[in-house]
């Protein structure tokens, strides 16, 4: 019995074409764009439109026309912008890493009350691997799983409609007018209220999302490629030794640890409530209660505290692609060196002796890839030691970074309790939350006691100072607000305001000429990161025409000789 022929045709049913599939969405480009526009308007921009409408009350109709008009511009906005770049073959890719980010992006600025402007991003970008688990809450899945899911299985679906290229051309033509027209009809509705907001709060466009970000990396990138086509510019050409150095004293050692997210506001020694400092209270340090930040994120503040001019004449884009404070001083023959614990120096040491503390891995102080701050002290008695002529060293904490305050110290400091210990604060209750931080606040005064000590037990054969400040501060939820990066202009003083503490040896103090009490009484007066540059060419006697004596701590209290020396 001969077995039955195969067909050589198929069959209609294997013929169908992909359209009959019930499970395959045929759509153009442009309908792709279109509803992930008004996707987006409806989804991830809660916080532009609250900003919007501002004082206006729902109950009257203007208030929605305003709404909707808003709605439309960014609508029309984003379809444009889109429209820009997709293409058939690029589209599907495009929107869906946007449908992820946009969903991320959302959740951090609802959730922390953040700005995704270019410091922010370049923030974001700089995060390692173990920062970005920290901030990877479940809370973040549940948002992808309720504004990302869906949209992700409805693009997988959907299947491009071919058109020639002639009239691909002229459709893409046809919608970029139309969303053109779309804008301009909707800014005339909303131009007045828009013009007021944007003028008097320019960082409110930083809210319009997934716009924000997208802007903001081009901006990072088109920075970068533009600091990347050129060397640093070299500064303080002049610098030189002084005059003390050149007479063969003991050896000078300079400590500076830039702290992580402490603000005065919850910092003992400022009068705080609770006494978060006891260590240095007892140690007679000399505080500075009134110090303004340059920034309200490391990326910022850092390379600007060691610039010659800070936030006064603030500008990023000189700063960055000019040397610091520290190649200053290695020109002028100080040893330098950079001790890291945090995500990098940020610019401001490179070329110069650097190393990280997870490298060293000091015992007992590293596990999981993150190491506790007490571990940038490990080898530092053998450094003093060993220590000739001037020297620097800069110890870059981890210090209070949240939202995972509780990681930042020891058991043994959880001495505020309850504590919130968990990654996302949400889970916590404003009085854990400020535990934890405070805590950890706690085993940075710790940290600063034992370098003291340390440095006291060489006083006999080196001289040496220490100078700590916090990169910036934090928000603790007051006003809705968590962690940092608000844009300067509008950011809360918990933000700003950091602390600042220095301590002298008494060979230190003698040999620079360092009268304590007048320095105790300007320590009461008002200071900022801009200072920092030129007190320490003082404190490490460094001569430069980059000196600018107003801007130095010790200015008026030192002796006269010593001080025109």
């Amino acid at each position: 019995m001969s077995s039955p022929r195969t067909p050589l045709v198929p069959s209609r049913r294997s013929q169908a074409p992909a359209g009959d599939d019930p499970f395959v969405i045929p759509a153009t480009v442009e309908q792709l764009l279109l509803v992930a526009s008004i996707f987006w308007a409806l989804t991830a921009n809660r916080p532009f439109f609250a900003a919007v409408i501002g004082a206006h009350s729902l109950a009257v109709a203007s208030t929605w026309g305003l709404l909707l008009a808003t709605g439309v511009l960014l609508v029309a906005m984003h379809f444009a912008l889109l429209a820009l770049l997709a293409t058939r073959l690029t589209v599907k890719p495009l929107l869906a890493l946007m449908i992820v980010t946009t969903v991320i992006a959302s959740h951090f600025m609802s959730a922390y009350g953040v700005f995704l402007d270019p410091s922010m991003l370049r923030n974001v970008l700089q995060t390692d691997v173990l920062e970005a688990r920290e901030l990877l809450s479940p809370a973040v899945a549940v948002q992808l799983s309720l504004y990302a899911l869906l949209p992700l299985l409805l693009l997988w679906r959907a299947r491009i409609v071919v058109r020639p290229p002639l009239r691909a051309c002229g459709v893409r033509l046809l919608a970029l007018l139309l969303a053109a027209v779309a804008m301009a009809g909707s800014l005339a509705v909303v131009y007045k209220p828009f013009s007021s907001l944007l003028r008097n709060h320019k960082e409110v466009r930083y809210l319009i999302t997934p716009a924000n970000y997208a802007w903001s990396l081009a901006s990072v990138a088109a920075t970068d490629a533009r600091g990347a086509a050129r060397p640093r510019q070299a500064i303080g050409l002049d610098a030189a030794a002084g005059p003390g150095r050149e007479t063969g004293e003991r050896p000078r050692f300079v400590v500076v640890v830039v702290g992580e997210t402490a603000r005065a506001a919850n910092w003992g020694l400022n009068g705080y409530t609770r006494q978060t400092t006891p260590e240095l209270a007892r140690l007679g340090v000399i505080n500075f209660s009134q110090v303004a930040s340059c920034g309200t994120n490391t990326e910022v503040s850092l390379p600007c505290m060691f610039a010659p001019v800070g936030r006064r004449s603030y500008d990023a884009e000189r700063i960055n692609g000019s040397e610091s404070l520290l190649h200053v001083l290695a020109r002028a023959g100080v040893g330098v060196q950079w001790r890291d614990n945090q995500s990098g120096c940020k610019g401001v040491c490179d070329g110069l002796p650097s190393e990280t503390v997870a490298t060293i891995n000091p015992p007992g102080f590293c596990a999981g890839g993150r190491c506790l701050d007490g571990g940038l002290l490990h080898g530092l008695d053998e450094r003093l030691r060993r220590a000739q002529g001037s020297n620097l060293i800069v110890l870059h904490q981890l210090g209070n970074h949240g939202p995972s305050y509780f990681r930042r110290h020891p058991p043994a400091f959880a001495r505020f309790q309850p504590e919130c210990t968990s990654d996302d604060l949400s889970q916590c209750t404003p009085e854990e939350i400020v535990n934890a931080y405070d805590n950890a606040l706690l085993y940075t005064d710790h940290v600063l006691a034992s370098l003291i000590a340390t440095l006291q037990a060489r006083a006999g054969d080196v001289d040496s100072a220490l100078i700590y400040v916090s990169d910036h501060g934090e928000s603790l939820g007051e006003s809705g607000l968590y962690l940092h990066g608000v844009p300067y202009a509008i950011a809360p003083a918990v933000q700003k305001e950091v602390p600042l503490v220095m301590w002298f040896s008494d060979g230190f103090r003698r040999s620079a000429a360092i009268d304590s009490a007048c320095l105790q009484r300007r320590a009461a007066a008002a200071a900022s990161h801009d200072h920092l540059f030129h007190t320490l060419l003082t404190l490490l006697d460094v001569r430069t025409s980059l000196y600018e004596a107003d801007w130095d701590l010790l200015r008026g209290c030192r002796s006269p000789q010593r001080a025109a020396g």
